[in-house]
Formats: structure tokens, sequence, C-alpha cells
């Protein structure tokens, strides 16, 4: 049995160009890539109308070596079911800033363009975000009814359906990184989503252990739990350094800094447990490629993602096709 595809999500090397970034990635040793749909390495409307565009995509890849695992639309459906928030002018064109109303309608509509450019691509998944209209009122003070939290998740289910309707005519699933700021956070905001859309199959997870490590959650406990519905796997680690000053909520201070209760940090230089994860994947007969989404603020990324594809590939093991004990019997 061959091992899992090793693949590099290309969110944070957006700002290379398309042969850039893949003679970047085949450098660094990757099998694939998960294409984020947005930046300097590729035009999410040029690959809707442009047939030639998407020839070119796929005549690079080749050329490299290198396949298409899935694709990545982060910051397009953070637009779709966010509350208005300037911030969301940083993702949308420019053209929209601060226009909440016509930011959601492009978010919309141009996820529903990534679902048929992905079967021209011919890949079955799309990692991404969902936003949240109720992530502000994550914590519960003012107190927070249930009502108003009933409403965000039927919020997003109204948003979305339209989207998955054309998810679903093109054969391709989408896959919610489940991940602060998103309708689903942790495990039981990832188990009431599900159940939301439990008559829409082609909606599940983009499973990441690095957003929940620091909340307490075992990763290794979720993935098989929602095992059935992970549809995409992120490769990313994380530390949590508290100090007795420094708190998991972050205090306003950026990622990298020392001041934080947790940071990012490449593979294998954090506490997520990966080899419980593959076993789990074993068990369950998942052979989904392995994503590796590589931030740490810490690390020059170049050596950075080459060390964390060495990893990835030295922590993925095949399972057993014996039983040890039946070595030692009679028969």
């Amino acid at each position: 049995m061959a091992k899992r595809l090793v693949t590099l999500v290309t969110c944070q090397w957006s700002d290379l160009d398309f042969e850039t970034l893949c003679k970047t990635a085949k450098k660094m040793g990757y099998d694939g890539l998960e294409l984020a749909v947005w930046g300097n390495a590729f035009d999410l409307d040029k690959a809707y109308s442009d047939d030639s565009y998407i020839a070119f995509i796929k005549q690079t890849l080749k050329k490299n070596g290198l396949v298409l695992s899935a694709l990545a639309s982060h910051i397009i459906g953070q637009c779709v079911s966010d509350k208005p928030d300037p911030r969301l002018n940083n993702f949308a064109p420019a053209r929209l800033a601060n226009k909440p109303a016509e930011i959601k309608a492009w978010a919309i509509e141009s996820m529903k363009k990534v679902a048929v450019v992905a079967k021209k691509l011919g890949v079955e998944v799309v990692s991404g975000f969902t936003g949240s209209p109720i992530w502000a009122y994550f914590y519960s003070f003012p107190q927070t009814p249930e009502d108003m939290i009933e409403a965000g998740f039927q919020q997003v289910r109204k948003d979305w359906l339209p989207i998955l309707d054309v998810f679903k005519a093109n054969g391709i699933k989408f896959a919610l990184e489940v991940h602060p700021g998103e309708i689903a956070f942790d495990y039981y905001t990832a188990k009431r989503i599900l159940e939301v859309f439990k008559d829409r199959p082609e909606f599940g997870l983009n499973f990441d252990p690095s957003h929940l490590l620091w909340q307490g959650i075992k990763p290794e406990l979720f993935l098989e739990d929602f095992i059935d519905r992970v549809y995409n796997i992120h490769m990313k680690d994380a530390a949590v350094t508290l100090n007795g000053r420094t708190g998991l909520l972050g205090s306003h201070i950026d990622f990298g800094s020392g001041k934080r209760g947790w940071n990012f940090r490449s593979l294998g230089h954090g506490q997520v447990n990966f080899e419980e994860i593959i076993r789990v994947l074993n068990a369950y007969g998942n052979r989904r490629p392995l994503a590796v989404e590589w931030e740490d603020s810490g690390m020059e990324r170049i050596s950075g993602g080459e060390e964390a594809c060495q990893f990835v590939r030295k922590v993925d093991f095949e399972p057993s096709n014996v039983k040890f004990d039946d070595a030692i019997s009679n028969k």
C-alpha cells in the first residue's frame, strides 16, 4: 500500500506566481498542492471563464511533477456568513470596500464558481471557512440567549444552501476548517453544524489539529469521532506555552510573540501527537492526502516547509497487514 500523498497548502505562499509556486513546492519535496484560489498564484474568475487558463494550470502542475489534491477557499468563504466587519475589506475586491452586503453577495457567487472550477481541475474537495454571525458571542457575557445562537447556525445554513447546491451538482465536497472565527470552532460546535447540515452530505470538515490542541481538545479523538465527515486533512502544529503571564486568548498580540500563551509551530516543533492521528486514519482506512499548512512566524519558510514535508513522510506509516501473534501460532 502506497503512503499518502504529501501536499502543500498554498494559502501562506500565495504571494508567489503559479510557476514559481510549483517549482518551490517541488524543490521542497511535495507531491502536490492544495491550491488557494486567490493571490498571485491563481485567478478564480479567469479559471471559471477561460479553459485555456485551466489548461495552463494543469500543464504547469504536470511539468513540475505535482498533483492537485484540493482547492482552498478560506478568505472567500469567510465573507459569506460573517457579521459586517471592516477587516473583510482585506479579503474582498477593493471596489467593494466597506460595502458588507456587496461583499457577501460577491462571496456567495465566488464560492459557487469555486465548485465549478474544482470540477474543471479534477479535484473533489474544497477546504475553507464559512464565517460566523455569532463568533463575537463566543464568551457568553453579556449573557447570550440560546435562540440567538440557534439563529446564527440557521443563518449559516441559509447562506450556504445555494452554494452547496452548486457543489452537489458538480460532485464536489466542501470541508469546513474547524477554526476560531468560524461557526464551528471546537468539538461541540462542529457536532452542531454537522447536525444542521445532516441532510447535505457534501458539507463536511477539514481536520486541522493545531486549532484544537490549544483549546484543550485531543485532536485524535476529534478525528475519530467525526471521521465519516472529515473530507480533508491539514497537518499543522502548535505549542501551548503558558508561563503564568501568557493567556490562551492571546491578549490581542499577533502570532509569533512570546507574550502569547500559544503559537503555531512548524511540524515537529509543537505538541500535536501526529502518530496518534496517523493511527486513527489507518484504523478507519482514510487515505486522503496529508496537506501541510505551514505557519511558523519564528522560522524561515523555505527551510521550514522542506523540513515539514520530511516530517510528514516520516510520521506517516502504513497499517499492518498481519496480526503479530499469528507468527507464533501452530497453524
